[in-house]
């Protein structure tokens, strides 16, 4: 683990220093290092007058706090990764703010399809168990469920996707520092999930709760997501403003009806008006991806009986790793491609690859434009 996620919370310790101006200041200085010790006018410039003075005087006060704050994350057994380390996920620095720092608790960040289950935190009965059978029947079948510990919904869709036993199935995002529990009720849930899954926060250790924080960590929940369902949501909610979150950055947004009596179905029924996909369980969602044949083939070594399928010989590094992609079962199209590659090489160069194993005889393309093995 690197000093630079140190470096920027220690940035953040300063009073009236937030994540945005943190970051502005940390693009302008060239790194999180850098905004550390960035001189009295760069601070101004970035940070205004009150909140540069602030980190100024911390910084003359606790010169070795990045080195602290480090040492002591690590002793709770939390990591801090930047964005150039190995385990944040290639997907997270897709989107149009990805965070400088993530503080993790729990196993890595798994390298896995992703989906988001989001949804009202007055959840009725109806929506409780919708989210947990759903993200149950996801996280059976290879899927994690990423969502925000949050009461209702969210606390339904990790409990739903913990009940199966699978290690890293579900990712707590949080809007405070990942060894505070919020909301108190969730305590054996949070310890839970750190157990077995992932809890992350861009913000570092020790900071409480605030209304502020909410909205800024549902772009890192749709931001690790392929797609985003939302159970349950009120006109005005904060699982539409993940939902919109997930559409500016071209991730799929899936909904689940309800009673057109209901307050918090209003939001799901305005979303699939605009197109959502009307979703009424996991396979709704795993036929989206073609992941259905895709995650039954990981889970059973083989789909139908058969072998899998040997890589043939001859096959450049990166046409390996395009065609150890594709079965005879299910199509998959460039899009599902790129994104199961991120991590993994240039996934830009997939549409070249599968050209050329098109060329070669090994894969065909089909009248929808997905590929498939001959």
């Amino acid at each position: 683990m690197g000093l630079d996620g140190a470096f920027f919370a220690a940035v953040l310790s300063a009073s009236g220093v937030g994540i945005p101006g943190a970051e502005r200041l940390a693009e302008a200085a060239g790194g999180a290092r850098e905004a550390w010790l960035a001189d009295a006018g760069t601070l101004q410039k970035y940070l205004g007058e009150a909140a540069a003075s602030a980190l100024v005087k911390l910084r003359k006060a606790k010169p070795s706090l990045p080195e602290e704050i480090a040492e002591v994350s690590e002793k709770r057994n939390i990591r801090i990764l930047s964005r150039d380390d190995e385990e944040y996920p290639a997907i997270l620095r897709e989107i149009a703010r990805p965070p400088l720092a993530l503080f993790v608790r729990g196993n890595s960040i798994p390298d896995a399809e992703r989906i988001a289950v989001v949804g009202s935190r007055r959840a009725s009965k109806y929506g409780a168990r919708v989210a947990e059978d759903i993200a149950r029947e996801l996280s059976a079948r290879g899927v994690t469920v990423v969502s925000g510990a949050a009461r209702g919904i969210d606390s339904a869709a990790h409990r739903g996707a913990l009940s199966t036993g699978q290690t890293g199935r579900t990712v707590a995002v949080l809007g405070c520092g990942v060894d505070v529990v919020y909301p108190k009720e969730n305590d054996r849930l949070l310890a839970e999930i750190a157990e077995s899954g992932v809890v992350l926060s861009e913000y570092p250790p020790g900071t409480q709760p605030f209304s502020a924080f909410f909205p800024q960590r549902n772009r890192i929940i749709s931001g690790l997501s392929r797609g985003v369902l939302v159970v349950e949501a009120a006109e005005r909610s904060g699982s539409l403003i993940t939902a919109e979150l997930a559409l500016s950055e071209g991730r799929d947004v899936f909904a689940v009806p309800g009673s057109i009596y209901s307050d918090t179905s209003r939001g799901c029924h305005n979303l699939i008006r605009q197109g959502a996909k009307l979703t009424v369980s996991a396979e709704d969602i795993l036929d989206e991806y073609a992941w259905a044949a895709q995650t039954k083939k990981t889970s059973t070594g083989a789909s139908l009986g058969q072998k899998e399928n040997e890589v043939p010989e001859g096959l450049s590094e990166e046409e390996k790793a395009v065609y150890a992609l594709l079965s005879k079962d299910a199509a998959l199209t460039v899009d599902d491609m790129i994104y199961r590659l991120h991590g993994r090489g240039d996934a830009s160069n997939v549409a070249f690859l599968l050209l050329q194993l098109q060329l070669k005889g090994y894969i065909e393309e089909d009248e929808n434009r997905a590929y498939r093995l001959r």
